[in-house]
C-alpha cells in the first residue's frame, strides 16, 4: 500500500510517494537529510553555504565538496543544452532584481529601482576541477544554481530511495517531480500553474515532469512586476509568449532544463522542443494551452 509524506524545504512543498508504506518513515528521514546537505552546500541564502564561500571569492579557485561540485556540473550541462538559456552565473542578476534572500523575505513591492544585469554566455567562464574539486567563479558573477538544483536533487533523491528500500519513489520539490523504480501503472500526476489550482491529470510512467512558471516566486521592483526566471541575454525576467512551461523528460534535471528554457527561449520554445521529442505543455499569456506530440496520456481534464 502507498503512502505519503507532505513537508517543506527551500519555500517550496515537498512530496514524497513510496509504494511500500512501511519505507515512508525512514525514506521521509533520508530525503529531508539530502535536502540538508545540497542546501549546506549550494545554498546563495546561507553565508556559510560552499557555494557562497565560492562566489565571495570569485576568480581564485576555492576548494568545495563533492556534493557542490555534482550540483555545479549540473547547472553547466544545462546551460550548455541550452546555449546558454538556462545561466547558473545569474545569481547578482536575481540579487538586483530584489531576490536576495529567502523568497519568504522578499519584499513584495519594493520601491528601489531596477537594476538589469546582463550577462549572456558568462558560465562559460565558470572553471570546475571535477577531480580536484576546485570552483572558480568568474569576477562580477555569482552562481546561482536555482534552475537546476531541485530537479537534480529530486532526482537523486528518487533513484536513491528506490534502490534503498526496492519500492516505487515520487519525489516532488517545488513542482520539479522524479520517479524510480516499480509502480503498477505509472503515477497519475496532476500538472497546474499552482499548487491546489485545477489542472490536468497526466499518466507519468518513468523519468521526471517540472514546470516552470512566471505565475510564482514573483514580486514587485521600482513599480513594475518581476519574476524569478531571468533571461541571460537582458538580465531583466523572462517576457515573451510562455507564462507556463510543463516538461516530461528522461530524468527532473532534463525536464526543468527543457521547462525553464522554454520561457526564456519564448517565441521559438514550441518549435525547439518538438525538434528534441520532448514531450511538453505550454500555457501562453493569455491562458491557452498548447501540448507537444507525446505529452503524457491525460486521464481527467478538473473542473475550475
Amino acid at each position: 500500500m502507498s503512502a505519503t509524506h507532505v513537508g517543506s524545504a527551500w519555500s517550496c512543498t515537498v512530496r514524497l510517494v513510496v509504494e511500500d508504506d512501511r519505507a515512508l518513515a525512514p525514506a521521509t528521514a533520508d530525503l529531508h537529510a539530502l535536502l540538508d546537505r545540497v542546501d549546506a552546500a549550494a545554498s546563495r541564502f546561507r553565508t556559510d553555504s560552499a557555494l557562497s564561500v565560492a562566489n565571495a571569492r570569485a576568480g581564485r579557485p576555492t576548494p568545495v565538496p563533492r556534493l557542490l561540485v555534482e550540483l555545479v556540473a549540473a547547472a553547466l550541462q544545462a546551460a550548455a543544452q541550452t546555449e546558454g538559456a538556462v545561466d547558473p552565473t545569474l545569481g547578482l542578476a536575481v540579487q538586483r532584481l530584489g531576490y536576495d534572500r529567502d523568497i519568504a523575505d522578499v519584499v513584495a513591492d519594493d520601491p528601489a529601482p531596477l537594476t538589469a544585469t546582463p550577462s549572456p554566455g558568462r558560465w562559460r567562464a565558470v572553471k570546475l576541477h571535477r577531480e580536484a574539486g576546485l570552483l572558480t567563479v568568474p569576477v562580477g558573477t555569482a552562481l546561482d544554481l536555482g534552475a537546476t538544483a531541485k530537479a537534480w536533487t529530486a532526482d537523486r533523491a528518487a533513484a536513491e530511495l528506490a534502490a534503498r528500500y526496492g519500492t516505487g519513489v515520487l519525489v516532488e520539490l517545488g513542482g520539479d517531480l522524479a520517479v524510480a523504480g516499480h509502480r503498477p501503472g505509472g503515477w497519475v500526476v496532476r500538472v497546474a500553474e499552482r499548487a491546489g489550482q485545477p489542472g490536468q491529470l497526466v499518466l507519468l510512467e518513468q523519468g521526471g515532469l517540472c514546470t516552470s512558471t512566471t505565475t510564482i516566486r514573483a514580486w514587485r521592483r521600482g513599480g513594475r512586476a518581476v519574476h524569478h526566471l531571468i533571461n541571460p541575454a537582458t538580465g531583466e525576467p523572462a517576457a515573451g509568449v510562455w507564462r507556463t512551461a510543463s516538461v516530461a523528460a528522461a530524468s527532473a534535471l532534463a525536464a526543468n532544463t527543457a521547462s525553464t528554457a522554454a520561457i526564456v527561449r519564448s517565441a521559438d520554445a514550441l518549435e525547439r522542443l518538438t525538434a528534441q521529442n520532448l514531450a511538453a505543455r505550454l500555457v501562453a499569456q493569455d491562458g491557452a494551452i498548447v501540448t507537444t506530440a507525446g505529452w503524457p496520456v491525460q486521464t481527467e481534464e478538473l473542473a475550475a
